[in-house]
């Protein structure tokens, strides 16, 4: 018994070194993409009939692909019942990489389709710096550069730096949490903002006075909450404390979920908000929007702005970036040293630049 134990823990002679390469070649064989499409049909239709017909085959067909997928993969991806179909845990898992991979690569066939020979550069950003920064700057890139095109990807979500569809990201966070390769564009500034309207009316005694930050207490405070940590880090409970005024308690409060929301918000007249000066600073330039207190209700936070250059995977240290993606990486940092230079910001953007 003990020599027949030890040997069922041994190598059997079916499972030798042969085997085992044999395994090894298996598992590293790529499947066939139009299997992976028949598979991600049915499993979103869980339906053999609709898959064939979204994919304009016969059923007999789609059933062959499926059981030639199994047999590669060498697990069950459906539990195929008499009117219907399941997926099995395996199904699932191949299910949750497939749909969204052929979604880019889907999303990517369109762009390359639409755009040609042209050269295209893929940004990713959050919204309220799309809308107060990049946009409103955008004529002079494109005049410097006619046949480029941009597509700007503005979410909250935060991409992979490794998604191949994007080539640049402009980024908003502490320099602990900054990916590698990143380099500083400016710091945050926050200061207390007022319509040019709302000023007036203050200064013409037809609002509370708003000379000193215990003024506030008679004006509503515009506030942003997004419903994450960093946010704190903006607020104004921060900025009030900050001001030895951690209790005090405005007319009224009224909250957003975005940057530009609250200073579209402070332009309507309808409030104080606490601006961040590098997204503002043109409209108080123009006299839009006004700093009730000066100079001296600026707060420096500890959040950065960051242009972090996106390199596709497999790419290697020494990547080059394409032309146009590099004219728009140096446009993005010129823009920034006018922005660090209109914010009192004299910080080197290369010295706190992350490599590798």
């Amino acid at each position: 018994m003990v020599s027949g134990y030890r040997q069922l823990r041994g190598k059997s002679p079916v499972q030798g070194d042969g085997y085992h390469a044999r395994m090894h070649r298996f598992s590293n064989r790529p499947l066939a993409l139009d299997c992976l499409r028949t598979f991600e049909a049915a499993a979103r239709r869980l339906s053999f009939s609709a898959a064939a017909e979204e994919l304009h085959l016969s059923q007999p067909a789609i059933s062959r692909q499926i059981k030639g997928l199994e047999e590669a993969l060498g697990a069950q991806l459906f539990h195929r019942g008499t009117r219907k179909i399941e997926l099995t845990i395996a199904g699932q898992t191949l299910q949750r990489t497939v749909q969204p991979a052929l979604a880019r690569l889907d999303t990517c066939v369109r762009q390359i389709r639409m755009t040609g020979s042209r050269a295209m550069v893929s940004v990713t950003t959050f919204p309220s710096f799309a809308s107060l920064w990049l946009m409103p700057r955008l004529p002079d890139f494109e005049r410097a550069h006619p046949h480029a095109d941009l597509r700007i990807a503005a979410s909250d979500r935060l991409v992979e730096t490794e998604d191949v569809e994007l080539d640049v990201a402009l980024r908003h966070c502490s320099a602990d949490k900054v990916p590698a390769g990143a380099v500083r564009l400016f710091g945050e500034v926050l200061t207390p903002v007022v319509s040019a309207g709302l000023a007036d009316a203050i200064g013409r005694g037809h609002a509370p006075r708003l000379s000193q930050p215990a003024d506030l207490i008679g004006h509503t405070l515009l506030e942003m909450d997004d419903g994450h940590s960093p946010s704190t880090l903006l607020s104004w409970p921060r900025w009030l404390s900050g001001c030895g005024l951690p209790h005090l308690t405005p007319r009224r409060w009224i909250s957003v979920n975005y940057t530009h929301q609250q200073v579209q918000a402070a332009l309507a007249g309808q409030g104080v908000a606490l601006a961040r000066l590098a997204m503002v600073h043109d409209a108080l330039a123009r006299g839009d929007l006004v700093e009730p207190f000066g100079l001296a209700g600026r707060r420096w936070a500890e959040p950065c702005y960051w242009l972090v250059p996106l390199v596709p995977p497999g790419s290697g240290a020494g990547a080059v970036q394409r032309p146009e993606v590099r004219a728009f990486a140096d446009w993005v940092l010129a823009q920034a040293a006018l922005t660090r230079a209109a914010i009192g910001d004299v910080a080197d953007p290369e010295a706190d630049a992350h490599a590798d």
